[in-house]
C-alpha cells in the first residue's frame, strides 16, 4: 500500500472512530458541572440553584431520563429551566416524571423554541456562516401550553415576560424571564428596570443569549444572567472550543460561566455574571456532539468577601 493510501485510510478511520464516539458514546456521558458565585450579601447563607437546559427530550431517551431523574438527589433550593424541552409531542409526560421531586423544589422556567416547534431536518453546515432564527412559516405544533401548566400547577415560575420573587433559606431572590430571542419573541421591555428593593440577589432568565438581552439585563444590574441554546457549540474542536454558537454571543463565552458588562442609566458599568449551559441534547436531526458532552449545571450562591 502507499504512503498515500495508507494516509487516507488512517484518516478514514479515525473519521469514523469520531462518528462512532460523537453519535454513539459523548451524547450518553452526562455531567454535573459545578460554580461557585460569590453574589450575596456577607452573612447569607448558601443557595443552590439547579440550572438544566435543552433537553430536547423524546420518550425513549431512557438514558437521560434517568439521569434527570437522578437529580433530585442534589437537592437544590432553586430549580431553573431555560427551553427547549421537547422533542416530540410525546415527551412532556416522560420529562415530568424525570423532573419528579425537582418539581417540589422552588423552580422557575421560561421555553425555547424547541417547546413551541417540533425539530425539522435542516442542513448542519448552515450553522457555520449563519444562525437561522425567526419564527418558522408554521403553526406551533408541541404541548407547550400543557408543559407550563403542569409546572405552574406545581409551583415553578413561568417567566415569560414576567418577574417573579422565591425566599429561600431567608435569601429573597428576584426573577426576571424573556421569551425565546431566538424567534425574535424576546420583549424585555416588560420586564425592564432595576431589582427591585428588598432582594438579596437578582437572576435574569432567558433562553437564547443574545447580547440585546444579555445587555439590557447588566444595564439593570441584574446579577446573574442564566441562559441555554448554544448546545455549547456541539461540535468543537478537542479542548472543547466551539465553532458556532447559534446567535451572537461570541464562542470564548457559548458555555459554561463568564461575565457581561453593560453602562447603566447612570453612566456606570455593571457587570452581571453569565452562565451559559450547553444543555442535555440536540435535535434528533443532528445526533451528534464532539468534545462538548451535555450537561447539567449546580451554581453555589456564596456571600460575598466581607470588607
Amino acid at each position: 500500500m502507499s504512503r498515500l493510501r495508507r494516509g487516507a485510510a488512517v484518516v478514514g478511520a479515525l473519521g469514523a472512530a469520531c462518528l462512532a464516539w460523537g453519535t454513539l458514546v459523548e451524547p450518553r456521558v452526562f455531567r454535573l458541572r459545578r460554580f461557585e458565585l460569590p453574589l450575596l450579601p456577607a452573612g447569607s447563607p448558601p443557595v443552590r440553584v439547579l440550572h438544566l437546559s435543552d433537553l430536547h427530550l423524546l420518550p425513549g431517551q431512557r438514558a437521560k431520563l434517568d439521569w434527570v431523574s437522578r437529580l433530585a438527589g442534589l437537592e437544590p433550593d432553586l430549580v431553573v429551566d431555560t427551553g427547549d424541552n421537547l422533542a416530540s409531542a410525546r415527551s412532556v409526560e416522560p420529562l415530568l416524571r424525570a423532573l419528579g421531586r425537582l418539581t417540589e423544589r422552588p423552580g422557575a422556567f421560561v421555553l425555547g423554541s424547541n417547546d413551541y416547534f417540533s425539530p425539522q431536518l435542516k442542513n448542519p453546515a448552515a450553522y457555520l456562516w449563519s444562525s437561522p432564527g425567526a419564527t418558522p412559516e408554521r403553526e406551533e405544533d408541541l404541548p407547550w401550553q400543557t408543559l407550563v401548566q403542569h409546572l405552574s400547577d406545581a409551583g415553578w415560575h413561568d417567566l415569560t415576560s414576567r418577574r417573579a420573587t422565591v425566599e429561600v433559606h431567608g435569601v429573597r431572590i428576584e426573577l426576571r424571564g424573556t421569551d425565546d430571542a431566538h424567534l425574535d419573541r424576546d420583549d424585555y421591555a416588560s420586564v425592564a428596570g432595576e431589582v427591585s428593593p428588598g432582594h438579596d440577589v437578582s437572576i435574569g432568565v432567558t433562553h437564547a443569549p443574545y447580547l440585546r438581552v444579555l445587555d439590557a439585563m447588566a444595564a439593570d444590574r441584574v446579577d446573574l444572567v442564566l441562559a441555554g441554546h448554544t448546545h455549547g457549540g456541539q461540535v468543537c474542536l478537542p479542548g472543547g472550543r466551539a465553532l458556532v454558537t447559534n446567535c451572537d454571543i461570541e464562542p470564548s463565552r457559548v458555555k459554561g460561566l463568564s461575565s457581561h458588562e453593560a453602562r447603566t442609566a447612570d453612566g456606570g458599568i455593571h457587570r452581571s455574571a453569565l452562565h451559559v449551559s450547553a444543555g442535555l441534547g440536540m435535535s434528533p436531526y443532528a445526533p451528534y456532539r464532539f468534545a462538548c458532552p451535555p450537561e447539567a449545571s449546580l451554581l453555589t450562591l456564596t456571600a460575598r468577601p466581607g470588607l
